[in-house]
Parts: structure tokens; C-alpha cells; sequence
């Protein structure tokens, strides 16, 4: 499975803003956004003012980033969006949203999207009782997830679960922590993104 191998901090360097993508660091002062607020290189603390195209380009980049998704599946995802009913750039949120390893990290099982893709690729949650390792699987409406049974006995699942515990559930998603095992209750809508994403300016791109 092709993903990407570099340095999750010079992505953020790059769209200028935290993107949260290594956990807890994120908030402490070793956040290499805090310490070099200017995008990587050489030529990074000199940009000029990007065009409309380039700022269309970053947003795309940066929603890519949030979710760690690569361009040919990016782009995937916004052909199914433009096909469904609805406002395109709300269906492409939707779906990104319905990734198996968003929702494990949204319901508080993961430290950060990075290590629920980890997770559920090393096979340690189910859908609907049965065993999925594949990050990009979508989930639908009522569907279970839960750790697999001989998961939970893992030290770092529990660490995870532990650190996590104050976590903020978005009111799509239902999680019982005695059993590890959380609903989908609904797909997600577009008040449910907390995320700084301008998708209007996504499907003005791929428009073009």
C-alpha cells in the first residue's frame, strides 16, 4: 500500500499551520511549526504571495494531508463526490470522514490519524464483527467497530484509550468504553468537520 514515508512536520511546515498529524507533540513546543513558522528549504522563509490556483492548491494539499490520503485516491473520492447527490465539496468531506481510520481516531482510539491507520492495518478492530485491515474501508450508517477481542489486552491500546479518555466524540459517532466498541449513528455532515478546510476551493480546482 503506497503512503507517504517523509516528515509529517514538514507537511505542516509547508501549509503553514498545524495539521496535528504526530499526536500530543502537535501541542508542545517541540512543534516544528512553533519552532520554524516558514515552509521547508532553502527557499521556504521567501515565498512570494501565491496565485488563485496556488491558494485552490494548498487547500487541496492541506485536506489531503489532514485525512493522509494520496493524490490518486484524493482524487477517487472527488469523482464519487461529484457523482452523488448534494453539494460536491460536503459529499467529499463526508467520505473522508468515513475512512475507517478517521473514525478510529475520532472516536478516541487513536492518538492521531497516522496511528489509526497503523492500527487497523495491523488488524486490531473489526466492522460489524468482522476483522478489516484496511484504512481507506468506508463505513456506513449503524455500522460496529470495535477492537478485536484479542486486542484489548494490548498495552498500547490501552495507553491510547487511557490518554484519550477526556477526548470530545463528534455526535455521529457513539463509543462504549467498557466494550471498545462504537457505532456509526449517522454519517457525518458538514457542521461535524472541525477541520480549517475550504472545500469550495477543492472543486474549483478539479473543476478547472
Amino acid at each position: 500500500m503506497a503512503r507517504y514515508t517523509g516528515s509529517v512536520c514538514r507537511l505542516c511546515r509547508r501549509e503553514g499551520q498545524k495539521l496535528f498529524l504526530k499526536g500530543d507533540r502537535c501541542y508542545t513546543d517541540k512543534c516544528a511549526v512553533t519552532r520554524r513558522a516558514y515552509a521547508p528549504g532553502q527557499h521556504g522563509q521567501g515565498r512570494k504571495k501565491p496565485s488563485e490556483y496556488g491558494i485552490q492548491l494548498r487547500e487541496k494539499q492541506k485536506a489531503r494531508r489532514f485525512y493522509g490520503v494520496l493524490e490518486s485516491q484524493f482524487k477517487k473520492y472527488f469523482e464519487m463526490a461529484n457523482k452523488q447527490k448534494g453539494i460536491t465539496g460536503e459529499n467529499l468531506l463526508r467520505i473522508l470522514e468515513s475512512r475507517l481510520d478517521n473514525v478510529v481516531y475520532r472516536m478516541g482510539l487513536a492518538t492521531s490519524r497516522a496511528e489509526a491507520r497503523q492500527f487497523v492495518s495491523h488488524g486490531h478492530f473489526t466492522v460489524n464483527g468482522k476483522k478489516v485491515d484496511i484504512p481507506s474501508y468506508l463505513v456506513e450508517e449503524n455500522d460496529v467497530v470495535a477492537v478485536k477481542e484479542k486486542s484489548r489486552n494490548s498495552q498500547k491500546i490501552k495507553d491510547v484509550v487511557e490518554a484519550m479518555e477526556g477526548k470530545i466524540i463528534p455526535k455521529w459517532l457513539d463509543l462504549n468504553r467498557d466494550t471498545l466498541e462504537g457505532k456509526v449513528v449517522s454519517l457525518a455532515t458538514r457542521e461535524d468537520v472541525d477541520l480549517p478546510v475550504e472545500e469550495h476551493l477543492i472543486v474549483e480546482l478539479y473543476s478547472k
